[in-house]
């Protein structure tokens, strides 16, 4: 099991245009031959947008992008069409294929706080695909087979305990709360990279919310 702390995550972003960004693996200019993805995951950037502030068009390709808003309301729109509102408990997937383009921003007069997880697809190329799912409830697993990777949603009340997926990658990001993970307590912005998973439990030191990802 390899810990990363939040406090480790390379900051990002833009500060003046109201956009702070937390990177836990090798991004733009924090590059690191030895942090550049784990499985198929290839980043986990923990973003925070001021009331009008956003991500303006910009390309993606070969990769799943999968957002979870921790707080307030993302407003997404693509190249393919798509525009739509993502809130708390909403699960959005922009499949960017051979190539799409997007816009993120926070139209709310309230910040927006999101974790975006990006994977790498099995097989590139294809055409670009979107999916959201609304108010995902709580240990339904969210499949992404383009990268073999499933996501499990842990909502925990302090003291419960929930086993946490076999698997030969998983990842494991606390959004809120404390949570015991074997022998480490990881907070908020903590991760937990765990290789050939099995039998290991997340026991809720306080409420807590926690993204794991099972990946083959």
């Amino acid at each position: 099991m390899d810990v990363r702390r939040a406090d480790e995550r390379y900051p990002g972003g833009d500060p003046a245009a109201g956009i702070t960004s937390r990177h836990a693996f090798s991004f733009g200019p924090h590059y690191d031959p030895d942090n550049l993805r784990f499985g198929a995951l290839l980043a986990c950037n923990e973003e925070r947008l001021e009331p009008g502030a956003g991500f303006d068009e910009h390309p993606h390709s070969h990769t799943e992008i999968v957002t979870w808003v921790v707080e307030g309301e993302l407003t997404h729109r693509d190249s393919a069409g798509h525009e739509t509102v993502v809130r708390a408990g909403d699960v959005q997937r922009l499949s960017a294929a051979g190539g799409v383009r997007h816009v993120e921003r926070n139209d709310a007069a309230v910040p927006l706080t999101f974790v975006q997880m990006w994977l790498a697809p099995l097989d590139p190329g294809g055409d670009p695909a979107y999916e959201i799912v609304r108010g995902i409830a709580d240990s339904t697993p969210y499949a992404v087979p383009e990268a073999g990777a499933m996501l499990h949603v842990r909502r925990l009340s302090a003291g419960e305990r929930r086993a946490v997926p076999d698997g030969a990658y998983v990842y494991v990001h606390v959004v809120r709360g404390d949570v015991r993970l074997g022998e480490e307590t990881l907070g908020a912005g903590d991760a937990a990279r765990v290789t050939d998973a099995d039998g290991v439990d997340a026991v809720a030191v306080t409420r807590a919310e926690v993204l794991v990802w099972e990946m083959v």
